[in-house]
């Protein structure tokens, strides 16, 4: 059974960090681009960053670009996301996914295929 399993979520005041990790489990990802998605109530599912299989490529939505940095490590089957300077306007829920083939990564929720429970990111002002 494939797993992401999100952990590093919670609440903080603005100007904190926090680093979310995301471990995979059922199957490898080494070869997979993955990302970080996040998600307020009635709101679409949007992108915030996301890094190519081997870590060489990465992207970051503009607001949160110079902030947050996503990373990977392909032998602990892990994607992290640091997040720094943390802002009211971050706090939703965060998900990891994974694409099931390809290690490009993609700008659209739709193109992953495995996604994890989401963890929650609250930052107070």
């Amino acid at each position: 059974q494939v797993q992401l399993v999100e952990s590093g979520g919670g609440l903080l005041q603005a100007g904190g960090s926090l680093r979310l990790s995301c471990a995979t489990s059922g199957r490898t990802f080494r070869n997979s681009a993955m990302a970080w998605f996040r998600q307020t109530p009635g709101k679409e599912r949007d992108i915030v960053a996301a890094i190519s299989w081997n870590g060489g490529s990465t992207f970051y939505a503009d607001s949160v670009k110079g902030r947050f940095t996503i990373s990977r490590d392909n032998a602990k089957n892990t994607v992290y996301l640091q997040m720094n300077s943390l802002k009211p306007e971050d706090t939703a829920v965060y998900y990891c996914t994974a694409r099931r083939i390809g290690g490009t990564y993609r700008l659209i929720a739709g193109e992953y295929d495995y996604w994890g429970q989401g963890t929650q990111v609250t930052v107070s002002s």
